[in-house]
């Protein structure tokens, strides 16, 4: 070989060398988290109005998931929410519009996981979403 052409492929080989590696795998993905759209809910998660509706839900299915008297849970329910809007200087009717649906989830909820019932955490989770 020519000490031009030598030199030539010596340099390339230094090149190549020392250029990034185009065959290199893209960092790991993060791992799926689960997000809360709604923002910050502490302030309604820690509020007594929300123990007592967690304490009325186990009142309510503690004889069992077919005994729940839906009609007078939804009014209990209602007002609860009521309550808690006038503490919170909030319109108590629409507080009710705005949760209306919420009692029929909840027994919807329970009813397919019992254990939602077995601490305030399971029942937050199940209510607002992982926080």
């Amino acid at each position: 070989m020519s000490r031009t052409l030598t030199a030539a492929l010596a340099a390339a080989l230094c090149l190549a060398a020392a250029a990034p590696a185009f065959a290199q795998h893209p960092p790991a993905a993060p791992a799926p988290q689960t997000k809360n759209l709604q923002g910050d809910q502490s302030a309604w998660i820690n509020d007594p109005h929300w123990r007592a509706y967690y304490e009325l839900t186990r009142q309510t299915f503690a004889a069992g998931p077919d005994k729940v008297d839906e009609a007078a849970y939804q009014a209990k329910s209602y007002a609860l929410f009521r309550d808690f809007a006038a503490a919170h200087g909030m319109k108590p009717e629409m507080m009710v519009e705005h949760l209306k649906l919420i009692p029929g989830q909840v027994v919807k909820i329970v009813r397919e996981d019992p254990t939602v019932l077995t601490s305030y955490q399971n029942f937050v989770d199940a209510t607002f979403g992982p926080q």
